[in-house]
């Protein structure tokens, strides 16, 4: 049972927390009063009367213990279907990529140039985004994009399916002490990679599971596929009492890395990162008093019957037949959309009663004064007790805690998902969960909120109440250091990110040349850059009075020479960088001084 929303009132705790005996209470009361009452009428009536009515009564009797069992069968009935109706959730794994698989950001951007399939441009773009797309330094790729060049067909992508799956299931399996044999449902999704056989049948039969399991494989529904998955899970437990469901969710990087120059497919390359999680679930009230949760509410939306919801997340060919995702301008004006409309349909079933009152009566008040009232948002910090926001992007998770007006503590476990593990997709609400659990406190009847968007568009949302005090250690958060507390591993999080702003600054402030009237000038005594790991991978270019280009490495410096370097460097002798292709002068890039300081702008 939920635990009372703060700010409302709270329900009966005898109640909440006995409800299932509500009508075995019911039926005893009105055994004892139907005997008070034939009592009460015997001690009442005159000699005659007493024999007939014990006369009545003896025969009663003789039928009672009949009676009663009947009684108690249809109770116990009544109990166990209201038991089977609930959903728990037994445990859940999110993987941990090995050590091979870690890339830092300087070794993403050195293998990007390297592969030789992104121009200059495509390039300096992907470079901007990661600097302030929200991720660490070391993220995870799978092995097919380890190799020079990256090496993406079929049998790499199962590979990586293979190393993630197996690796979850296998996870939650030993967690909750489970076998394969004693799964019933399973229900995979990944919405970009799709073989036949199918994922789940990779499952089954890896760990060879029975052959009456029901297999479900949910594609092309985008990073909020893992609420759908357990929606899904929880409608066939409906239909089958008893049983234990097994939900996979994971995106495969391999086959969807974009080897193209169009801006709108690049973003997808800075974000999404391997992973996967998996989760059991149950309706059998034996598994009760060791689940963790149980579920409340799934609310989905769906808005793809408009034209720039449905592509605003589309994968289609460039115009060099090559597949990525692109990713519209109309992206995040949908996605408030698709929020307001979810919220709107979970707030009746969560928010208290203070804030339904709030909202009603700002509802009339705009009705009768239009113009005078502004629209009240309810404050959904007194539903909720945690956050799970999807980790789409740095954008996506601090527009979200701006709406909503979460604080730096609830807003960490998705901002330090995307730190550590990148946009996972749809298994990013559980990596989100397991930091909370990890890291935070969860307690008996503490509710939890995981909300995901995915292409079509869609905003689906779940609702768990925590059964009992949850202090799990996910194997996901065991690099974090034991000792170090969440506000230091949040103020560590803030502290890169906003170096990382701060990189191109700096790495053009490396670049040996001072500003005069306005114009950048070569001076002939300035310091090389002392980072030789930074100008690796950023490729920083000391720009000698010959022209020549030199990129330095941890060995020494390595000159290249060429014409549109030299070109570069004469430009930048003029105050400016002149776009080569178009030939008209067109100004690409400038710097000039504001009140002692430089600025960039990009046209």
């Amino acid at each position: 049972m939920p635990q009372a929303a703060k700010g409302a009132v709270a329900p009966n705790p005898l109640l909440a927390q006995y409800r299932l005996l509500f009508p075995l209470i019911c039926c005893g009361v009105l055994f004892l009063a139907t005997y008070g009452t034939c009592k009460l009428l015997v001690f009442s009536s005159s000699l005659h009367t007493w024999q007939f009515w014990q006369g009545a009564w003896a025969a009663q009797l003789q039928q009672g213990p009949l009676l009663a069992a009947i009684l108690l069968a249809a109770c116990a009935a009544m109990v166990y279907r209201q038991l089977s109706k609930q959903v728990y959730l037994l445990d859940f794994s999110c993987y941990r990529p090995a050590e091979e698989y870690q890339v830092t950001w300087k070794r993403f951007m050195a293998g990007s140039r390297e592969c030789g399939f992104f121009t200059k441009d495509s390039l300096d773009f992907q470079e901007r985004i990661s600097q302030r797309n929200g991720l660490g330094n070391c993220t995870s790729f799978p092995p097919s994009l380890h190799e020079e060049p990256p090496n993406c067909n079929m049998v790499t992508a199962r590979e990586e399916a293979e190393i993630v799956l197996f690796g979850v299931v296998k996870e939650v399996l030993e967690k909750t002490g489970l076998r394969a044999k004693d799964i019933d449902i399973l229900v995979v999704n990944c919405s970009l990679f799709n073989p036949t056989p199918s994922l789940s049948a990779m499952i089954v039969n890896h760990f060879k599971m029975r052959s009456n399991v029901l297999t479900y494989n949910l594609a092309g529904m985008g990073c909020s596929a893992g609420v759908i998955a357990v929606g899904l899970a929880q409608r066939l437990l409906a239909g089958e009492p008893n049983s234990r469901a097994l939900v996979v969710s994971t995106e495969n990087i391999t086959l969807n890395w974009y080897s193209g120059n169009e801006r709108s497919m690049l973003i997808p390359n800075t974000l999404f990162r391997m992973g996967g999680a998996g989760v059991l679930l149950t309706n059998r009230p034996s598994d009760r008093w060791r689940a963790k949760y149980s579920l409340q509410h799934i609310v989905r939306v769906h808005l793809g019957r408009d034209d720039s919801a449905y592509r605003c997340v589309y994968q289609h060919p460039d115009s060099t037949g090559k597949i990525g995702v692109e990713l519209s301008r109309d992206l995040v004006k949908v996605a408030g959309k698709a929020l307001t409309h979810n919220l709107t349909k979970l707030g009746p079933k969560v928010l208290p009663w203070s804030e339904k009152l709030l909202y009603a009566g700002n509802w009339v008040a705009r009705k009768v004064a239009p113009g005078r009232w502004q629209e009240y948002v309810p404050d959904f910090k007194q539903a909720f007790d945690h956050f799970c926001l999807h980790a789409g992007g740095r954008g996506v998770i601090e527009g979200l805690g701006s709406q909503l007006g979460l604080s730096q503590r609830q807003l960490e476990p998705s901002a330090s998902t995307l730190y550590w593990y990148g946009n996972t997709s749809s298994s990013s609400l559980w990596y989100a969960l397991s930091y909370i659990e990890s890291r935070q406190t969860v307690r008996k009847g503490d509710r939890v909120w995981q909300v995901g968007f995915g292409s079509g568009f869609k905003c689906n949302s779940a609702v768990w109440t925590a059964l009992r005090n949850v202090d799990s250690k996910h194997p996901a958060w065991n690099h974090l250091a034991a000792d170090t507390t969440t506000e230091q591993d949040s103020k560590l999080r803030v502290e890169n990110n906003t170096a990382a702003e701060n990189k191109s600054t700096a790495d053009r402030s490396a670049v040996p040349s001072t500003l005069r009237n306005g114009q950048n000038g070569v001076s002939k005594d300035s310091e090389d850059v002392s980072d030789k790991e930074n100008s690796i991978c950023n490729g920083h270019k000391d720009l000698n009075q010959d022209g020549t280009a030199s990129v330095k490495d941890r060995e020494g410096d390595v000159f290249a020479a060429g014409e549109s370097y030299l070109a570069e460097a004469k430009s930048c002798l003029n105050g400016q960088v002149k776009h080569e292709d178009s030939g008209s002068g067109e100004i690409k890039a400038h710097s000039q001084t504001l009140n002692g300081k430089q600025a960039v702008a990009f046209l």
